[in-house]
């Protein structure tokens, strides 16, 4: 499969401040949805593509794909897209989570499960081993940054203060698939 381009979904509704994963499925303002479908749209039409598109399962990036399919768009639906599952932290503000845990996550960054979650090392080889079926994608700021880093980063694993920031949201990355 040549190189596909996933956009970070919409800014979520009551995310600030907040911890929020693949366990917390909040929604987008309609209005966001639909104009960075229109981006994806127009984005098809001038690369050429076919009008398919995968998204996550979550309503922030499943909104997205509703209105593409609405508009004659083979829309698919893949769990393996959706954000790192934080655990017990997921849905909390980040002011609640205790010091000493965000410390336990500093020293084991790569290996913290988030009390119950996933690890950035299991997102990071899910992110990874994706195979795009399609040239169009709509995920998440997690999921992005940690398949950017596997292919731009081959083997080096990520430190606290080397793991850059997610895209913005409806940003577009693109990307070559893995060779997972």
């Amino acid at each position: 499969m040549p190189a596909f381009t996933i956009w970070r979904h919409p800014k979520p509704r009551g995310a600030q401040g907040r911890c929020i994963g693949g366990r917390t499925d909040l929604p987008v303002d309609a209005r966001k949805a639909k104009r960075l479908a229109h981006r994806i749209r127009a984005h098809a039409r001038r690369h050429r593509l076919p009008r398919e598109v995968v998204t996550s399962p979550l309503q922030r990036a499943a909104a997205v794909g509703r209105w593409l399919k609405r508009w004659g768009f083979h829309w698919h639906v893949d769990t393996a897209l959706a954000e790192m599952d934080f655990g017990a932290w997921d849905g909390r503000a980040w002011a609640d989570v205790p010091p000493a845990a965000f410390e336990r996550w500093m020293a084991d960054f790569n290996g913290f499960g988030f009390d119950g979650g996933e690890s950035l090392q299991t997102l990071m080889a899910r992110a990874a081993a994706w195979q795009p079926p399609c040239a169009l994608a709509v995920g998440h700021g997690g999921w992005i940054t940690a398949r950017r880093w596997c292919l731009e980063r081959k083997g080096q694993a990520p430190s606290p203060d080397a793991w850059p920031a997610a895209p913005a949201y409806g940003r577009a990355t693109s990307s070559a698939p893995s060779a997972a």
